[in-house]
């Protein structure tokens, strides 16, 4: 299973600490944003995805960095988990519980040990280290990985992205900010 077609753009919301994570992504999908990722370091980032997979509109988990945040996550309902890096072990364990990994590669040996472990998708990271041109290189030879590029990249940024051949594009802070939103009108 990999992201869906028509989600282009991926949110990913990362704070320091707590608010209302609940609201932040209602307030992301009312501006059309159906794929949105919450990372394992920010506070209340589980709860959060079990509270929205109960309503049938599951979250990724991100930043999962062990096998047990890849337990939790699953256990919670998470409809992707995306790993900064690539460890094989947590590919594995998300396929034993049935939820597709997503880990982060940057060079064409991770991307063929992600690939070989049954990633269908990886996440570019980071990408704006290579840029538009280096994901353009890394097609020719990985044209069946499904690449999703994160970290540094500007929200004006996303169509020469998407043209170059991304799956779909992660933005964090150029779209969710750094701090955490304090009032509805912050959402």
């Amino acid at each position: 299973m990999s992201p869906s077609e028509d989600d282009r753009v991926l949110a990913i919301v990362r704070y320091r600490e707590p608010c209302d994570l609940g609201a932040v992504v209602g307030a992301l999908r009312a501006g059309g944003i159906d794929a949105i990722e919450i990372t394992a370091d920010t506070p209340g980032a589980l709860q959060a995805v079990a509270a929205a997979q109960k309503t049938g509109a599951p979250i990724w988990a991100g930043t999962i960095r062990t096998v047990e945040q890849t337990r939790a996550f699953a256990g919670a309902g998470a409809a992707f988990l995306v790993s900064p890096g690539l460890v094989l072990q947590i590919v594995r364990e998300g396929r034993e519980l049935g939820v597709p990994t997503i880990p982060g590669v940057l060079s064409p040996t991770e991307v063929l040990g992600a690939a070989a472990a049954g990633a269908s998708s990886v996440k570019l990271f980071p990408a704006g280290l290579g840029g538009v041109r280096y994901l353009q290189a890394l097609r020719g030879p990985f044209p069946d990985v499904r690449f999703i590029p994160t970290g540094g990249i500007a929200i004006e940024d996303v169509p020469r992205w998407l043209e170059a051949g991304a799956a779909c594009v992660g933005l964090g802070t150029a779209l969710t900010r750094d701090a955490a939103p304090r009032t509805g009108a912050d959402h």
